[in-house]
């Protein structure tokens, strides 16, 4: 089936939405960025009210979302069909006593359901709990005690309903189970049926910018996640992520590969894609091929394109002659660092150069290589100008060029737009987030001599050998640059001698499974050695079929190192 763009507006024209949300929407260079990016925030901002049904109301006819499955069902809404929409979904909501600041929790998949949702809870008012659809009854439950959550909105599989029916005993809180088919089981609320019936919602705003919008469970990969919770400025802290690193514009058709229940999901398939004009396309698949995502570029005619670096490393695996990738104009990454050897990779064969971003469930885009920088492989970029970055050492100094540093943003002159107001319900947590007129990612990284930052490691993943600092992705990267190698992860083993040694958990190509033996580690450890400094090489290396991740796709180092714990 051939799509045709012939609904886009000319990436020329000028997108006034951004002109109410910033002092100067246009710019020629990156100092021009950095210098003159400012925000216009309005005092009670509803990303519902003033972004899509103004959108609504200027560009009715607009493609705003086209979305279809692996099964060949397409639908495509504009942007009054979701005006429309969503609107029901708000009176229906309402109907069954959700409102302002009742906390629902979202576990819809890729479902053309969950945006509509999103949109009514933010005009209800109530706070959105966007969630993981590999959540089971434990995670559930804990994420019960931790948040009181009134109602949960659900895809209506066996697998998912089977684990919320679980927890439902342990869920004094929850008022509701909502089902969006296809399957309604006895007890629960039919979400297409309510909302068919629903009348068009017409209620007044009831939020302020500084009520909450929306709260995150971190990805936990030490330790049980935290609730990161936002506020409605949220969306507008998305303009940078959107307009100045997707590159986004009114022609734009945008694929962001994340599940819903993820942060990258509002990161790249919602808010600042909408700011900035771009229309969504949202290909929901149960199951992740490579080849199945290359297709959709070449047939819908995809923009621009974003994925975690691990979709890239599969991507250059295939044969990627068989598909037309003319279309794309941009292509990101983040989730992840980004190894050198996947992106030299991708640009050999695409000529498309990827370009870096970093940031958290926390934030928005913190760190990105913009259009008008010069992409440096394996570097996150330079700091995003909403945010006020500094590289800290463990006494608090700045770190100097080349220096590791753990990434810091200053607050103590007000809060950023983008980042999180607290972790909800955790002081503690809080405390040691926030403190000293900073708050602290937890990631380290280094400058250069260009203002480029580079990343290094979570700061708990760090390895101590010998008296050496060993940042894992740097091991990481080297060992990616070995053609076997299809995924790793670094991690220290606890040593008499050395304290700590470097160990390296590998995913190989399956053409190399066969070879998993004591030559091919040796053949890696010396590729190593070439490739980085002598001492970092990894004295053990064990391959496995697959890596411990989280629910949203990052490699859980501290599962490797406590299973390694139980060994000794």
């Amino acid at each position: 089936m051939c799509a045709c763009v012939h609904f886009y507006m000319s990436k020329n024209k000028t997108n006034t939405m951004l002109d109410r949300f910033l002092k100067q929407s246009s710019f020629t260079s990156q100092e021009d960025f950095e210098k003159n990016f400012e925000f216009v925030i309005p005092e009670n901002f509803n990303f519902a009210y003033d972004v899509m049904d103004v959108w609504a109301e200027e560009t009715p006819d607009r493609l705003a979302l086209l979305w279809c499955n692996d099964k060949g069902i397409e639908r495509r809404f504009t942007f009054a069909d979701i005006r429309r929409e969503s609107n029901k979904v708000a009176s229906y909501l309402l109907s069954l006593g959700i409102g302002k600041g009742d906390f629902v929790m979202l576990i819809m998949k890729r479902r053309y359901q969950f945006w509509l949702t999103m949109l009514a809870l933010h005009k209800i008012g109530a706070v959105a709990i966007p969630a993981s659809f590999l959540l089971t009854k434990k995670d559930l439950v804990y994420r019960m005690k931790c948040a009181d959550v009134k109602a949960i909105v659900a895809a209506g599989d066996d697998e998912i309903l089977q684990h919320i029916n679980e927890a439902y005993a342990e869920w004094p809180t929850l008022k509701h189970r909502i089902s969006i088919g296809p399957k309604v089981p006895e007890g629960w609320d039919d979400f297409k049926a309510g909302v068919k019936n629903a009348p068009e919602y017409k209620g007044k705003r009831v939020t302020n910018s500084n009520d909450f919008l929306l709260m995150y469970f971190t990805s936990g990969t030490n330790g049980e996640p935290k609730m990161a919770i936002h506020d409605h400025t949220y969306p507008l802290g998305h303009i940078g992520t959107a307009a100045f690193w997707h590159n986004l514009h009114m022609g734009s058709l945008h694929l962001t590969v994340a599940d819903t229940g993820w942060a990258k999901a509002t990161w790249g398939k919602m808010y600042g894609q909408w700011i900035a004009g771009a229309t969504l396309f949202v290909y929901d698949h149960e199951k992740f091929h490579a080849a199945d995502i290359l297709e959709k570029v070449g047939q819908y005619r995809i923009t621009s394109f974003c994925a975690p670096p691990t979709i890239y490393r599969f991507m250059i695996r295939e044969d990627l002659s068989r598909f037309d990738l003319s279309s794309l104009e941009n292509v990101t990454t983040a989730g992840e660092a980004l190894n050198s050897a996947v992106y030299d990779k991708f640009l050999e064969i695409t000529g498309l150069e990827i370009r870096e971003g970093f940031g958290q469930s926390e934030t928005t885009c913190l760190i990105a290589t913009t259009p008008w920088m010069k992409t440096k492989p394996g570097s996150m970029g330079k700091p995003m100008p909403q945010y006020d970055i500094h590289l800290l050492k463990a006494d608090g100094s700045e770190a100097k060029v080349g220096e590791e540093g753990q990434i810091a943003i200053r607050t103590d002159h007000q809060k950023p737009i983008g980042l999180c107001c607290e972790y909800y319900h955790n002081d503690g947590e809080t405390k040691k987030g926030w403190h000293d007129g900073f708050y602290f990612t937890g990631d380290l990284a280094y400058k250069d001599e260009d203002g480029y930052f580079w990343f290094v490691g979570r700061a708990d993943d760090v390895i101590k050998s010998s008296g050496y600092r060993i940042g894992p992705f740097e091991v990481e990267s080297a060992l990616m640059t070995h053609p076997s190698v299809v995924e790793c992860a670094i991690t220290g083993v606890p040593d008499d001698i050395r304290g700590m040694v470097v160990k390296a958990t590998i995913v190989l190509g399956k053409e190399w499974k066969d070879r998993a033996n004591e030559d091919l580690v040796k053949e890696l450890q010396d590729h190593v050695k070439r490739t980085t400094a002598p001492y970092k090489y990894p004295r053990i290396i064990e391959f496995v079929d697959e890596l411990p991740k989280t629910h949203s796709g990052k490699i859980r180092r501290v599962e490797i190192r406590e299973n390694d714990a139980k060994k000794i």
